[in-house]
């Protein structure tokens, strides 16, 4: 492998070559050091890893600590208004996806009957339904609308505050802060405010299930006496985050990835059947959910590389999805790929525990939109789409699309 590519300074996070591919930047840095360093803004230095091969064995290795509570986290890139390292702060309870074993294996182990793949299955009727009758709200609109507003974002929102029992009446003011909470160029001031506004209302919801309980998954958990109010109110706010803002994103993106690849659309409306290969390989191509960090608890070596105790290790998993040495062609998509393997839900322990929820939601909802509208396309330029590359979560900010005639 090559080392004349130079170190970065910061993270490089612009997508130069298109809206769905790593930065060239950081492409080329995967072919020449899959496990890089990095300068990070504040002067740290710490780690940056990009291949496939190497994330894989950083996420199954608890070395690699989730915690940010036991030394100085580095932030890659400059945010206005924010410090470019945060202090190690106090864990959250119940906010299992920061922790280690055995506190994190203690709670987890507290959802993992309630998202097995056979209650998962039994929804998917429910969730279906849940789609068309979005696609129906959709359908009465004079077009052009924006996709994420009429029917990405109103989905799985519809399906997590079911899931969990939240009042979808309710949904509102929580995407307005989970939205604020998740944007990079908000001062922290900000992102606290929003944070403080979401627990609170999580604590009060908590505290009526657990003196009334419905058939929800909130209300199971809230009859369990090993859990405190606190960490129910940290597990309802990590699955309700990570409940709808990762799948609005990607039934969004996705919708603009297919709509700007018409041969790969043409192919997937004549071959219904290709579609849950196709929900993989856009999960793999689009990765909406990219960089995460880990913290070293101790001297590692990983691709030849030693990581000393203490570091920051960024993790890319857009440009890991990207890697050639796994995928070939990986920045084609193609609906025919078998992308299983991708690492859009993680890998290890911290495996996404909704990832079963997310596929049939994003089955649903791709074979729903696609047989209803079978002539949508964009409403305006491509080159016009706001991109979310303020938010933690990639996305587009608004879909305007449009069409001639909706399937009776």
């Amino acid at each position: 492998m090559s080392e004349t590519v130079p170190v970065p300074h910061g993270l490089p996070m612009e997508r130069d070559t298109s809206p769905f591919d790593p930065p060239s930047r950081m492409t080329r840095l995967r072919e020449a050091r899959p496990v890089s360093p990095l300068v990070f803004p504040d002067g740290h230095e710490g780690w940056l890893v990009t291949g496939y091969d190497e994330v894989r064995r950083l996420l199954a290795d608890t070395r690699f600590s989730s915690r940010q509570d036991i030394g100085v986290l580095h932030l890659p890139y400059e945010t206005p208004g924010m410090p470019a390292m945060t202090e190690p702060s106090p864990q959250v309870p119940g906010l299992f996806v920061a922790m280690d074993p055995p506190d994190h294996t203690r709670l987890r182990r507290k959802l993992t009957g309630a998202f097995t793949v056979k209650r998962m299955k039994m929804l998917e009727e429910h969730i279906t339904d849940i789609v068309e009758r979005q696609l129906d709200e959709m359908a009465r609109l004079a077009p052009p609308v924006d996709l994420v507003k009429e029917f990405a974002l109103p989905v799985p929102s519809l399906v997590i505050c079911e899931l969990l029992g939240v009042p979808y009446e309710e949904r509102e003011n929580f995407q307005t802060n989970s939205a604020k909470f998740m944007l990079k160029d908000v001062s922290l001031d900000e992102k606290m405010a929003a944070y403080g506004a979401m627990t609170a209302y999580l604590a009060e919801l908590v505290t009526r299930k657990r003196a009334a309980p419905g058939e929800d998954i909130l209300s199971d958990l809230a009859c369990d006496d090993d859990l405190t109010i606190e960490e129910l109110t940290g597990i309802a706010f990590l699955l309700l985050l990570a409940g709808h803002e990762t799948t609005a994103n990607m039934l969004a993106l996705g919708t603009f990835a297919l709509l700007v690849h018409p041969e790969q659309l043409a192919e997937l409306r004549a071959n219904p059947d290709l579609l849950p290969d196709a929900v993989e390989e856009l999960m793999r191509y689009l990765s909406v959910g990219d960089i995460f960090y880990r913290y070293a608890t101790e001297d590692l070596e990983l691709g030849g590389r030693t990581i000393g105790k203490g570091s920051t290790v960024v993790v890319a998993l857009l440009a890991a999805n990207h890697d050639p040495r796994r995928f070939d062609d990986p920045d084609t998509l193609d609906v025919h790929r078998k992308a299983r393997g991708h690492l859009s839900f993680g890998h290890g322990i911290h495996q996404c525990l909704g990832q079963q929820l997310a596929r049939i939601e994003m089955r649903a909802g791709f074979a729903g939109l696609l047989s209803r509208f079978p002539t949508l396309e964009l409403a305006v330029p491509a080159g016009e789409v706001r991109l979310r590359t303020d938010m933690n979560i990639y996305g587009v900010h608004e879909l305007p699309v449009t069409w001639t005639e909706t399937a009776r």
